[in-house]
């Protein structure tokens, strides 16, 4: 094991048996009208970064399937929605359209791990993505299922339309 994975099982651990000992809190999650549900700590990106990559290690070539929301077959929407419901316990939409108006629109430059990236493909009315840094996102793709992709792409920059942060950070 490497010295950052027991590193993050560490806090991990420490964090499950801290949160057994205390109240339960709700994540934080910003909603169009910009309430937010209280939470004890802000989110460390990094790790939201680990978590999320651990779960797409799950679900990576996944197939893409519209409606989809199993490892049978899985879409865009439905990942995100997994990805913020079972990791983070957020309460978000199921479909694309409501996805392009949770959170808050921030600009590209402010991305950070765990931001919702938006695009409307001239073939598909709406996709979106998760940023999970260093210029990637993650993925339910129409053609390859889940895997990661670069916004630097020219298709994905052509297409690109907005970012939206999910977690208050």
């Amino acid at each position: 094991m490497t010295i950052v994975f027991k590193i993050i099982l560490i806090l991990i651990s420490t964090a499950i048996l801290f949160s057994c000992s205390q109240k339960q809190h709700k994540h934080k999650i910003i909603d169009d009208s910009k309430e937010t549900i209280l939470q004890s700590n802000k989110p460390d990106t990094n790790a939201i970064k680990d978590i999320i990559l651990q779960e797409f290690e799950k679900w990576e070539g996944t197939p893409h399937k519209m409606g989809g929301n199993s490892k049978k077959g899985i879409d865009c929407s439905g990942f995100a929605h997994y990805i913020y419901t079972k990791l983070f316990n957020f309460n978000v939409p199921r479909t694309t359209k409501q996805f392009f108006n949770t959170g808050i629109r921030i600009n590209k430059s402010q991305l950070k791990p765990g931001d919702l990236v938006a695009f409307q493909p001239h073939s598909y009315p709406r996709h979106v993505g998760i940023y999970i840094g260093n210029n990637k996102f993650i993925h339910a793709s129409t053609t390859k299922g889940v895997m990661m992709s670069d916004l630097g792409n020219p298709y994905w920059e052509k297409y690109y339309v907005m970012s939206r942060r999910i977690i208050k950070q």
